[in-house]
């Protein structure tokens, strides 16, 4: 994964320094370490674009900014720490679609509400995803060849996940459902041991995030069929989406930060500028680029709007499918 060496992070902090002091004079942060929570375990990509940004933001708001990560039950016990934490800025949480969009719908006994209980910061980006298919299926070409075979062997062909409720798993649903086939889950306990078991051959297929997809294809463990994406991916160009395939299906996982409720509004002024600045930075670009990704920094009150937007689409999913993590 990429890294600053020590000249780049200092170049690029002193290139900050005006817009730095600027925001020391209006609102200064408390004393302390900044926690970024990741909400999954390390090597998945929540963690790979927390630490990319950590190093960026301690630079831009002169804070150190570390990554904790705590992990389990699809992302809810870092979504829960960061709720119940002082509403002060100096903890904070790597939210993405499974925290803020799957497990209010698949949880009755949520101990949090996304709307209630944090503070929207800004967004990170929103991951493409990618349909792939392992060497246990070294037959299949395409995506005709792929839903030939669900068809002819209905529940027969299994997809891993990163858990029961991922959006790795309701991705999977949604194509079953636009496609009309029927598959087998197997969930894991974190992305990067579905993945290895996708690559392993344990198990047939697997939507991903398509940077991971890219990186196993690189490797000739998988196969990429499809992008979930609207349009072709710079990093696989030669990958057709679903859409051009015959499946109307397009889909990403966001990926943004968050505070606990209350956290006042210049506290989270200042973390929305320092945000939008790290995903400028030349590692964290490159860090993306690897992810068939692109930053997308926008306002609180925008990423509140998308919240909503995927709470409605992975939540209709999730109560058709009846799947309840508690």
């Amino acid at each position: 994964m990429p890294v600053f060496s020590r000249r780049s992070l200092a170049g690029f902090a002193a290139g900050l320094t005006t817009s730095r002091l600027a925001m020391a004079q209006s609102t200064a942060l408390p004393s302390g370490t900044v926690r970024m929570v990741v909400p999954y375990n390390p090597g998945g990509i929540t963690d790979i674009l927390a630490r990319g940004l950590s190093q960026p933001m301690t630079a831009m708001l002169g804070h150190t900014v570390v990554i904790e990560n705590r992990a389990g039950a699809n992302g809810s016990i870092g979504a829960t720490l960061v709720a119940r934490s002082p509403a002060d800025g100096l903890t904070l949480l790597v939210g993405v679609t499974d925290t803020h969009a799957v497990n209010p719908a698949a949880m009755r006994n949520l101990p949090y509400v996304p709307e209630r209980d944090f503070e929207p910061v800004n967004l990170i980006t929103r991951v493409p995803l990618a349909l792939a298919v392992g060497p246990s299926q070294r037959g299949i070409a395409d995506l005709r060849g792929f839903l030939a075979a669900a068809k002819a062997r209905p529940g027969a062909l299994t997809h891993s996940s990163w858990g029961v409720g991922s959006t790795s798993q309701i991705a999977m649903l949604r194509l079953a459902e636009a496609a009309g086939v029927e598959l087998l889950h197997v969930p894991f306990t974190g992305a990067a041991p579905a993945a290895q078991a996708l690559a392993a051959g344990q198990v047939d297929s697997m939507i991903m995030p398509a940077g991971a997809a890219e990186a196993l294809a690189r490797d000739g463990n998988v196969r990429v069929l499809a992008t979930l994406s609207p349009d072709r991916l710079t990093l696989m160009p030669d990958v057709p989406t679903l859409r051009e395939q015959g499946v109307d299906l397009t889909t990403s996982i966001f990926q943004g930060i968050f505070a606990p409720a209350r956290t006042p509004a210049p506290i989270i002024a200042l973390l929305n500028r320092a945000v939008a600045q790290a995903l400028q930075a030349p590692g964290m670009l490159e860090i993306l680029r690897g992810q068939a990704s692109l930053p997308e920094s926008m306002s609180p009150q925008q990423l509140a709007a998308l919240v909503q937007e995927d709470q409605e689409a992975w939540g209709r999913v999730v109560r058709n499918a009846n799947i309840r993590l508690d």
